[in-house]
């Protein structure tokens, strides 16, 4: 039978191959049975695959190309800010003095990493307009969760603590709001969207009491429009007590445009691994800096970093402190990255980055409007949503049209999200791709959308190319096959 490099390495496996040469030892051998505690040992042999190195290279080299990345074509995930990372921030990242530095040696020996961690910090805080900055947290979720726990800590020291259980959070947020305020410990108020689109005001007042512990919402929303009304929303919150919450998500529109503390918020994450270009995905570290008004300060996480004179040290006296939300002091090696992109891009490269994001995305809508339903009308920041409700009325759903989106080599926009819009495609495609690009993309959905009254078939058994090809996904959920199992050969 003729091997390929789609078999999995166990199937490549004959008995007495080895992808090693190794001398013989001159240590003598150690009896490990007597050694180890009963409990560790195994019952059975391990049955691990017995292959060579040159097919140890090729399995792992075949598999990789079959991975998709902003390396290998166009990623418009909404909502994900899925740009490129330059390579130039990967070497610095890499330089030895960051790289192999150990978060417990002396801190006179750590000036470079801890000046690096402090000017981030005070990149950071001209970016978002606010007084502190934090940059414990490991990701955007743990960034919403410290900056809830700032606002409990917050309101137990006003003694409202007990009172203000509630956050307000709208219905087209990201599903990481709600999420993040239950497991801080508050109850969740939904705030549903006016027919534009943004944040009801007339909802928000209905909703808005002495409960309320603050709101959270992301500027643009995750439909990539602008909320008007963000200065009033700010006043009614504050006016009754609550703390105003910036999710960070989608800064990459507003970047030396606006800035939260300019709308009105109290608290704030940043999505470094989104706006500010550091690997995104594959179970890889993120960052998720927050920051906070003059107010709050006090309750950030514990240790900050403090500039005495020409040397920096890490304070650890913050008695009103949340305490510490991460082991050490963050995800040093992603916020070197987006230190370098910062400074490699300068203040005026910061604001290009969002003209650009906002041109390409108002470009794309504006070509793929008509052939889908457009549920808001206005202009979009970084992103807009379409709906494929009347491609649905004959039998091709959204999620088709994305499978067979694969087959034009571009990676599917995300869909049903969010879920006030029916039958929703969520475009986003930064700033970072070409013109040509943004073309090829739209005239794909274009060849896709016509053929759904002549070819439906060919969109509904999609994708046809790609080495996994459609799944049961009801199947898939509830049976998952997340191990591989070697056959038991038939008796």
């Amino acid at each position: 039978m003729h091997t390929t490099y789609s078999d999995l390495v166990f199937e490549l496996s004959k008995k007495g191959r080895k992808a090693y040469s190794l001398p013989e030892s001159s240590i003598p051998n150690v009896d490990l049975e007597a050694i180890l505690p009963t409990h560790l040992h195994r019952e059975t042999p391990t049955d691990l695959p017995e292959i060579s190195e040159l097919q140890v290279m090729r399995h792992y080299t075949a598999l990789s190309n079959k991975n998709f990345g902003l390396e290998t074509g166009f990623y418009p995930l909404g909502s994900c800010t899925m740009k490129y990372n330059p390579k130039v921030n990967e070497d610095i990242a890499r330089y030895s003095g960051f790289s192999n530095i150990h978060p417990l040696q002396p801190l006179k020996t750590a000036q470079g990493a801890l000046e690096v961690m402090y000017h981030l910090e005070e990149n950071l805080k001209e970016v978002t307009g606010m007084d502190a900055i934090s940059l414990q947290p490991a990701a955007g979720a743990q960034g919403e969760w410290a900056g809830l726990l700032i606002f409990k800590a917050y309101h137990e020291a006003r003694g409202e603590g007990a009172i203000r259980r509630k956050i307000l959070v709208p219905d087209s947020a990201h599903g990481t709001n709600p999420a993040s305020a239950v497991v801080a410990g508050f109850d969740v108020v939904e705030i549903k969207s006016n027919a534009e689109g943004r944040v009801g005001v007339d909802a928000l007042k209905e909703a808005i009491g002495p409960d309320t512990a603050g709101l959270m919402l992301t500027n643009p929303n995750t439909l990539g429009l602008f909320e008007v009304d963000i200065v009033e929303i700010a006043n009614i919150v504050h006016e009754a007590g609550g703390l105003l919450y910036y999710d960070g998500a989608n800064a990459n529109a507003i970047l030396g445009k606006s800035t939260p503390k300019e709308m009105g918020f109290d608290v704030v994450h940043l999505n470094l691994h989104k706006t500010f270009s550091t690997p995104h995905g594959g179970g890889g570290p993120g960052s998720g800096p927050i920051g906070v008004v003059d107010y709050l300060i006090d309750y950030l996480p514990s240790p900050r970093i403090k500039k005495e004179k020409q040397s920096y040290t890490l304070s650890h006296k913050h008695e009103k402190s949340i305490g510490r939300v991460k082991g050490y002091y963050g995800n040093f090696g992603v916020n070197v990255r987006a230190y370098a992109y910062i400074r490699s891009m300068g203040s005026k490269g910061l604001q290009q980055v969002s003209e650009d994001a906002v041109l390409h995305a108002n470009y794309l809508k504006a070509r793929l409007s008509p052939y889908f339903d457009t549920p808001f009308k206005s202009l979009c920041k970084h992103e807009f949503v379409l709906s494929g409700t009347r491609h649905k009325k004959l039998g091709v759903r959204t999620l088709d049209i994305a499978k067979r989106l694969l087959d034009y080599g571009f990676y599917a926009p995300t869909v049903y999200f969010p879920l006030i819009v029916d039958e929703c495609l969520m475009i986003e495609p930064t700033e970072t791709e070409s013109k040509e690009t943004l073309d090829a993309f739209a005239d794909a959905l274009i060849e896709i959308v016509n053929d759904v009254k002549e070819k439906p078939d060919q969109i509904t058994g999609a994708p046809y190319t790609k080495a996994v090809k459609r799944l049961d996904e009801v199947t898939a959920a509830r049976k998952p096959v997340v191990r591989y199992q070697k056959e038991t050969p038939a008796k």
